[in-house]
């Protein structure tokens, strides 16, 4: 299956994507397709457990590849809600599908949750574009 864009996700500079849920607080995070490309082939993750907080800029959990070890950084604050299980029997999920069935969270948006930083699909694009010169 094709990782190359999401309908309504916002996009953080570490690569991470969130989608925020119409009506409610609930979000989705996952892995952007560049970050999967980068990592190449994904042996491991680590997440937090439901009912543990996540803080906008700070690492919650860890994502290992052939390549390197590399901190998963929360594009938003909020309380997860699940964690993908479905991940540590298979992580390639990752690979595969990263913004389907490899997503990581559920969160709960904090109150404070500010989203303007993040990115839409297109601004992104520029964003990696960027970073190539």
């Amino acid at each position: 299956m094709s990782c190359n864009s999401l309908d309504g996700a916002l996009f953080h500079r570490s690569h991470l994507w969130i989608r925020p849920s119409a009506g409610s607080r609930e979000a989705h995070i996952g892995v952007s397709d560049f970050a999967q490309k980068q990592l190449g082939k994904i042996l491991y993750v680590e997440l937090p457990r439901a009912g543990d907080h996540i803080e906008a800029e700070s690492p919650f959990g860890t994502v290992r590849s052939y390549k390197v070890v590399s901190e998963l950084i929360a594009p938003a604050s909020g309380e997860v809600l699940a964690a993908n299980q479905d991940l540590s029997k298979k992580a390639g999920l990752l690979n595969e599908d990263c913004y389907g069935d490899g997503w990581l969270l559920t969160i709960r948006l904090a109150e404070s949750a500010d989203l303007s930083s993040l990115m839409a699909h297109e601004s992104y694009l520029a964003f990696l574009g960027e970073r190539g010169r």
